[in-house]
Order: C-alpha cells, then structure tokens, then sequence
C-alpha cells in the first residue's frame, strides 16, 4: 500500500511541475551568440603538400556566408582566371579554374569575410594554405598602409612582393606574392620563400597586380628578407584569494619583417590632351585640358577674318587646365560660329609634349528658354510703347480741346514713360564676406563680368571714431587680387582690430568690359576685437622645412603657417575645435608633393597632433608636440578619419550589454599602433604603454 501511495504521489508530483511549466509561456531564446564560426574540417588539411586537385572545401561548425567576396578574399599567388569561391551550408568551397603551379605554396586569405548566417560574427584574420609540391613555405611579412598625404588607412588594396629585383618588374610583371590589407590598413604576405624582396603596394584599379602611373601606388627602397625568431612569454594563474597558482611559459615564432611602412600616393599623372570645348554662352568660351599645364594655350580666330586683336579676357585655375575666355568683342559675340585655331602641348605616344595646332569650332545657340524670356520682353516692350502712343494721343486731342487725361490715365502715363531700372542691365558687384570680418581679412570685392576700368574718386571709405565717420584717405584703391580671376579685386590695407568702417561705392564707379556699370553700394564692416579670438603656441621638435596646416572640421585648411627654429604659431584664432598637420617641405615649395616610383622619390612625411584642439575664447594654448612620439597610424584624430574600421555586429553588442572585455575595449579606443610592433626610428612603438595599463589593471 506505501508503494502505491508513492507511486501516485510521484506521479502527482510530476504533473504539477508540467502543468507549471506550460503555464510560464514561450520559452526564451538564450544569449546572444557571439562566438565566430570555427573550422572544424578541410579537404585537403590545412598545410598538407603535394595537392593535386582543383578544389578545396572548409567545413564550419555551423552555416556561414562570405560577405564582401571581390575586396577581402585573395589567393596567392593570384591566377589568371579567378577561383569560384561561394559559401553553401556549412560549407566554404574555392574551385580553381585553370592548372595550378607546380611545387607552390597557394595562400587563400579570408580576411574577415567568413561570418555565421544568424549572427554575422566574423572570423577575424582566417588564411588557408597549401603546396603543390613537397614543401609548404611558411615565411611572412606584415605591416600597414597609409595614405601618405592625409595618413587614411589604405583598405582592401593590393600589398605584393617581388623576388625580381629590377626596378622594371612593378611596371611589367605581375607582384608573385599577394594580400589585401583589412580595415584598419594592416596586411600580412603568407607563404614565402627565403629569399629578396622588393615590397610593393597598388590600388589595383586595373586588376593586372602591377603598376599603372595613374594608379595608387607605394614602395619600399630597401630589400626585404623574411626571417624568423623565437621568444617566450610567461602566464600566471592566480588562485581564488590571489595568490600564485601555476605559471604557464610558452615558446612563440615570430615573423619578420613585422613592421613594413607603405606610404601610399597617386604620382598625379595624367595626359596632356584637350578634353573638351565650349560655349556656354555667347560671350564665354570654354577649354578644358586633361593635365595641368605650365603655360596658355595660344588661341588665334580664323572666321569671322575681322575682328579685335584682343578679344578676351581669360578666367583661369592655378593648374591652367580649366579656362574661360570673356570675349570682348562685340561682333564676336554676335557670330553664331566661331573657327579658332588653338596652339597648345599635347602628350605623343611617348608620353613626350609636341606642340600641335587645332582648329576648334565653338559654336553657340541660344536655349529655348532664353529665346521664350527675349521674345517675352519684346511683347512687353512693344505693347508698352503702343500703350504710351495711344495715351498721348488722347492726350494731345484733349489739349487741343483744352482738356486733360484723367487722373488714372495720368498716372499710367508716367508709370509707363519711367524706365524700370530692373529691366537695365547693371554690373553685379558685391563683397566676399561683409558684416563682421575677422583680423588679418581682407576687404574683397567679386564681379559677375571681368573689369575694364574703376574709378577711385567714386570709391569711399571711413572709419568710426566714437559716433563720427572720419574718411579715410590713400587707402580705398581696388586692385585685382591675383591675375588667374578677372573678377575679384581687394582693398590692400590692414583692417584694425575692435574696427567699424564704412565703404560706399558711387553709381557707375566701376565699369566692366562690356560697358556695364554698378548700382550705388554702402557697406559697414565690422573688425572682431582681440578679446574674441584664441592664440596657439607650439614647439615642435622639427627645427625648419616643414609647414603646419590648422583643420576644421572635414579636414578643411583654414590656415597655413611654417615651422621657424622648432615652434610655430597661429594667432587670432576663432574659438572651434581644430586639428594640427605637419608636412616635412623637403623641397621647400610650400606644398605637400607627391612622390615618384621611376626616381625613387617617397612623397613628403605628414604628420598629425593626435589630439583634438578645443580653443576658447580670449584664450592661449601652449603646447610641446614631438612628431614622433606617437605611432603613425595612431595619429589622426579618429573624428576627422574617414577611413574607419568596420565595426562587427558582435563587438557594438558587447559593448553595448557591457560584455565586453578590456582588451576589446583597448584596442576600439586605442586603434592598432602597427599591431603594437613598429619600431622604426621615426615612430615609437605603443606596445609599452599598452601592456603597463594592462598590468595595472590586474
């Protein structure tokens, strides 16, 4: 009887507990997933040697996709025909479309394309290897690429190696060895044989793994030969109340080199051709040049035979490959066709500049809705004046009769008898920057026509004294700032700091090349007191040969100043935030230059302040700044990087819930620092630091 008893009890027992359970709802779903796929089965294995087959399958222990196949998965060395590479399942499978090479170590590398289907967790760094011969090489080399003139990680691009030592070989044979950097511009070439290596770095525009001049391009001058090392490195566990447990020494290999710098740049070549003509209206003409050009073309008319010697002004770039010339000639402006023959530097076949001669034909005809506007006028114009005849009409009829219009009549006559001064044309002329200016503006003046005379007794300008405007006399001359913009003009004075001036300008004061002439004009500007601005002091450890460039936001270059005896400075400075870049001038033209691969000339070091520069106002920043003192690739500001890491699903996750760990939280913050591995002369390595603040934090 207790056993039954028992027995029922049991059994009560259980289904209570079910009944409860179904009651609770819909079961929850568990953590979230942050682990990679892993491998856990290859066909052939990883690093196995004489492979005969075309096809390899990675086996994953759960299904994956490949995401963004064309810019991180590579194989090298690269083949003709690129393998079929696709993800199905579980499974990650690369056919080889064409024989492989004999006796050669085949690299696939993955990047951080492979990711599972549910999640998008990445697998970081995954590269798979093997040999169609009886040896696998195993030798690497690593670093980063940067670009050289702004220090923008250079993603996704070709870094490749040369056992050909001949200067020749980047241009005319394919790189043996490849990889693609990642997102933070690091790479690392797998599979290498012991021997000499020229190192080179290419945006692959092209696909033909080697140097095209009007592509990206970076080299190493010196020789590299890939080597090993041995290093050992030591784990303490820790008991629950942190005393020493066990401590676990291990041996490492280390590939070198580990730390190959590629400053990546474009030689700015292109082809000196006429790319396109125009008239985009009937006193402008329009050449546009493939290539910056040391001098002007010579433009010379054909038809109409008759017409002025000097026909245009010309509006220019500081390159010469943008032109606009003003024809002046009135005739020229009616032709409908103008035949030109136009004298210019074209490259030849040779890349060599032939001087040649063309004949242009720049025709123009007058768009639809211009005609429609003319024709409208017209109409206006000649009912107007029919208007005003039959109302004078009357009026006479009504004089003979001793009579008047009526008072509407009378007032349409006069309206219609004044000329609306809209409908003359005027020269529209206004200043670059009015109201409030800064210290150190200047007062600049822009036209819509290029300027054929000004008159300086119509210009004028004062300064308040207290409530009283005093002229100021000598000072109120207009003058063409450069000679490349016909159409903009400056005062050449100095403003006064905590300043109001007026500048009024007479009616017809100015008068362009087309007999236009301006509306009467009355400005008051305003000069900031110095109270408003910030000043920066630096010293630098660069003594002369380099300038400093202060950024806004966008990288945009409001100022520009030269180092002198290690330090430089910017005065005057409106309270922002702001960012420092350095250029080492090597040869002194007051511009970044780019470098050069058949004359082995590098482009010019940049360098950035690494901090963000938040000036107040009424304000003075003084600062110490060695150049070298941060890792390279550690130095530009992260707000003003354009070219940043993709960020994994997983990691925004965990550092949003906070699962994140330390090291995971470092290396966001801290970015990379050369894999914390370059110690050159020029930059030091963040390594030390990084490895103090985690001892600390034990």
């Amino acid at each position: 009887m207790r056993a039954r008893w028992t027995y029922w009890f049991v059994t009560l027992a259980a289904a209570l507990l079910l009944a409860a359970c179904a009651s609770i709802g819909s079961p929850e779903g568990g953590p979230r997933d942050y682990t990679p796929p892993q491998v856990v089965k290859t066909s052939p294995q990883a690093g196995s040697v004489n492979f005969t087959g075309q096809k390899v399958e990675i086996t994953f222990d759960e299904i994956v996709n490949i995401k963004d196949q064309q810019k991180k998965v590579i194989v090298s060395p690269a083949p003709k025909t690129q393998p079929l590479i696709r993800a199905v399942g579980k499974k990650v499978t690369i056919e080889f479309r064409e024989p492989l090479e004999e006796n050669t170590t085949y690299v696939i590398d993955f990047s951080n394309a492979i990711e599972d289907n549910n999640e998008s967790n990445q697998l970081d760094g995954y590269a798979f290897a093997f040999s169609t011969g009886e040896d696998i090489d195993t030798l690497a080399v690593s670093g980063i690429v940067l670009r050289a003139n702004d220090l923008e990680p250079m993603q996704h691009v070709i870094v490749g190696l040369h056992s050909n030592l001949d200067d020749t070989a980047f241009t005319n044979i394919p790189l043996e060895r490849v990889s693609r950097t990642n997102d933070l511009g690091k790479f690392s070439i797998l599979g290498l044989k012991p021997g000499n290596y020229h190192v080179f770095a290419i945006n692959d525009v092209d696909g033909d793994y080697r140097m095209v001049r009007t592509e990206d391009i970076a080299f190493l001058d010196e020789i590299i030969v890939p080597t090993t090392d041995q290093y050992t490195s030591q784990d303490t566990l820790f008991t629950f109340d942190r005393r020493i447990d066990t401590v676990i020494t291990a041996t490492h290999t280390l590939f070198l080199p580990n730390d190959l710098l590629l400053s990546m740049f474009n030689e700015g070549y292109r082809s000196h051709y006429v790319r396109q003509t125009g008239r985009p209206a009937d006193n402008k003409l329009h050449v546009l040049f493939g290539a910056p050009n040391d001098s002007l073309p010579q433009l010379d008319i054909i038809r109409p035979a008759e017409h002025q010697q000097d026909w245009y002004r010309v509006e220019r770039n500081i390159d010469n490959d943008s032109l606009f010339y003003w024809i002046t000639d009135s005739a020229l402006i009616k032709t409908d066709t103008l035949i030109v023959a136009m004298t210019y530097l074209r490259s030849d076949s040779a890349d060599l500049l032939q001087q040649v001669t063309d004949t242009i034909r720049f025709g123009y005809r007058k768009p639809s809705s211009v005609i429609k506007e003319e024709e409208k006028k017209a109409k206006e114009r000649n009912e107007r004046a029919k208007r005003i005849a039959q109302l004078l009409e009357k009026q006479e009829k009504a004089n003979a009769q001793g009579k008047e219009l009526d008072e509407g009549e009378l007032e349409e006559l006069k309206e219609l008898q004044h000329v609306d001064p809209d409908n003359v044309p005027k020269l529209a002329m206004d200043l670059a920057k009015s109201g409030t200016i800064d210290i150190g503006d200047s007062i600049i003046f822009k036209f819509d026509t290029p300027i054929d005379h000004i008159n300086p007794d119509g210009i004028h300008l004062e300064i308040k004294r207290d409530t009283l405007w005093v002229p100021l006399s000598g000072t109120a001359q207009l003058q063409p700032i450069d000679d490349l913009n016909p159409m903009r003009y400056w005062l050449p004075m100095t403003v006064l700091p905590d300043s109001t001036y007026r500048l009024s300008i007479d009616s017809a004061a100015v008068t362009s090349v087309y007999g236009l002439v301006n509306d009467a004009l009355t400005k008051e500007i305003k000069v900031k007191g110095e109270e408003e601005y910030a000043n920066m002091y630096f010293t630098v450890n660069v003594k002369d040969g380099a300038f400093v460039e202060l950024l806004g936001s966008g990288e945009k270059v409001m100022r520009t100043t030269v180092v002198k005896n290690g330090a430089f400075q910017f005065n005057n400075v409106n309270p922002s935030t702001y960012y420092l870049r350095l250029t080492i001038d090597t040869n002194g033209n007051g511009k970044w230059d780019t470098g050069n691969y058949s004359q082995h000339i590098q482009p010019e070091e940049v360098y950035y302040y690494p901090k963000k520069l938040r000036l107040r106002r009424n304000w003075d920043l003084d600062e110490n700044w060695n150049i070298y003192q941060t890792a390279l690739d550690l130095q530009k500001p992260e707000d003003i990087k354009h070219n940043k890491p993709e960020q994994a699903k997983n990691k925004v996750e965990k550092k949003q819930n906070g699962t994140s760990t330390d090291e995971e939280e470092e290396e966001s913050e801290f970015g990379t620092g050369f894999n914390n591995t370059y110690t050159g002369n020029k930059y030091n390595d963040a390594k030390n630091s990084r490895n103090n603040r985690r001892q600390l934090n034990r």
